[in-house]
């Protein structure tokens, strides 16, 4: 089928399909969920005031189209006062699936990259007082700094790795893969119990302590060894 009748299969032109590209390699890896694991580090769970002892893991989802580009500024987006960073893990799935077992939930990942979860932490805390989904504070547009994926083969050992965030050349966030509640092939496996997992499907892979505000001109440096860097401005 040609472009010409591509087009005229749709009642307007479909948007283009997220991506991030992938290291060493011309061709692009296509996004098609992002899932994040929330409270996933004692130290952060206590910083937001709730129990750091190890319970069910949550999730919640930001839309692929929130990506933005390492070295792509972060545009302060609005409604919001009071922006967060959360420095993360992004693991990427190259093989879906239902009820994936434990022991082979790792065949899955085709590799990593590091990812921000940027926050409107007032409105995400306001959804919380009321009951309410979070995806006004979580899901908009921007949301998902991320570098690009290094494959997993050519990753570092990442059941460990120092995990940091500088603001400004400031450390405000560090921890340690080790430091993660529920493990790689956990999050997977119990993903695969609620949702089918597709390739494509991104994980943020949760936080450590020293979440903080950003404000306009700040400077973003977050580094997960192994991995790669990830930089940004907040416009």
């Amino acid at each position: 089928m040609n472009v010409q009748r591509v087009s005229e299969s749709f009642v307007f032109e479909p948007l283009p399909v997220p991506t991030l590209p992938v290291e060493g390699s011309d061709k692009l890896f296509p996004v098609h969920r992002i899932y994040c694991v929330g409270r996933n580090f004692a130290d952060h769970a206590v910083e937001m005031g709730h129990d750091p002892n190890r319970e069910p893991p949550f999730f919640f989802q930001k839309n692929p189209d929130s990506l933005v580009h390492s070295g792509a500024d972060f545009p302060y987006p609005p409604l919001s006062n009071d922006v967060h960073h959360e420095i993360e893990l992004v693991v990427a799935l190259g093989k879906g699936g239902r009820d994936i077992p434990l022991e082979r939930a790792m065949d899955h990942v085709f590799g990593y990259a590091v990812g921000l979860d940027m926050t409107r932490r007032d409105l995400q805390g306001e959804a919380k007082k009321m009951g309410r989904p979070w995806e006004t504070g979580k899901a908009f547009e921007a949301s998902a700094p991320c570098t690009a994926i290094v494959r997993a083969e050519d990753a570092g050992d990442i059941t460990s790795g120092a995990v940091t965030l500088e603001v400004n050349g400031e450390t405000r966030q560090s921890g340690d893969l080790n430091q993660m509640i529920w493990k790689v092939p956990e999050m997977i496996a119990t993903l695969s119990t609620l949702f089918e997992l597709q390739p494509g499907d991104l994980i943020f892979a949760g936080t450590p302590a020293g979440v903080g505000a950003v404000k306009r001109g700040d400077e973003l440096v977050g580094r997960v060894e192994g991995v790669g860097e990830l930089r940004t401005r907040v416009a």
